[in-house]
């Protein structure tokens, strides 16, 4: 009952928390779980000697039962046989009156082994209601401790991270990403820039071409003109 105690007493002040060190009854926890199943196997040997001890004893009432029967039958015999003349009356007498003597301890022993035996029934059914409580208190705290070790293993991991994330901006990792974005919005600004460039490059040739495209047209007009001229004036 104590550790039971002190492990309730671990469970109440985590539930509350009092406790700020988890690991702590964790430990305290598992050696308590450790000592209740030490304490379980010590109840089931001790179950296991009672019973073996009701059981004798039970053995024990019908062997000295039976031993009144026999008794019974052997004081019978003795009286039967001075019935019948093979032994004198008053010897028989005697033997048949130490028979039933013997028969009423045999019966008397029977009865007080046989209530010995009861009690130790009695004392067997208690301890397996121990064992089965034992059993389910096990059982319950083992659940529990896995629980706060899976809340212990979450809270630490979150921790940890949040310890990260914490010392990645005490770093200045905002203002890295800051920097690295200025740095391609002046690359994407300088692109855009040269394509402005390349592209007045491109029409100016345009221009220019178009331009030529024009007087070689005109000449070629010109030439066109004269030959009609030639072609239509007297010789």
């Amino acid at each position: 009952m104590n550790i039971l105690q002190r492990i309730i007493r671990i469970g109440k002040a985590h539930s509350h928390a009092l406790i700020n060190d988890l690991e702590s009854p964790i430990i305290m926890g598992e050696q308590g779980i450790r000592e209740l199943k030490d304490q379980l196997q010590q109840s089931i040997q001790g179950l296991a000697t009672v019973k073996a001890l009701a059981i004798r004893r039970k053995n024990e009432a019908q062997q000295h039962l039976e031993k009144s029967s026999e008794y019974e039958q052997k004081a019978m015999l003795l009286i039967k046989k001075a019935m019948h003349g093979n032994m004198d009356s008053t010897e028989s007498d005697r033997l048949a009156k130490e028979a039933l003597k013997r028969k009423e301890l045999e019966e008397s022993t029977s009865r007080q082994v046989n209530q010995e035996a009861e009690q130790l029934e009695m004392e067997v059914a208690k301890l397996q209601v121990h064992i089965q409580a034992l059993k389910a208190n096990i059982a319950k705290w083992e659940s529990e401790l896995k629980t706060l070790n899976a809340r212990l293993q979450i809270s630490q991991a979150t921790k940890d991270i949040n310890l990260k994330m914490t010392g990645m901006d005490s770093e200045g990792t905002v203002d890295m990403l800051k920097r690295m974005k200025e740095k391609v919005e002046h690359e994407e600004a300088l692109a855009s820039a040269y394509g402005d460039i390349v592209s007045q490059s491109t029409s100016v040739d345009e221009e220019i071409g178009k331009a030529l495209n024009t007087e070689e047209e005109t000449a070629e007009v010109a030439l066109q003109k004269l030959k009609d001229q030639l072609k239509n004036s007297p010789e």
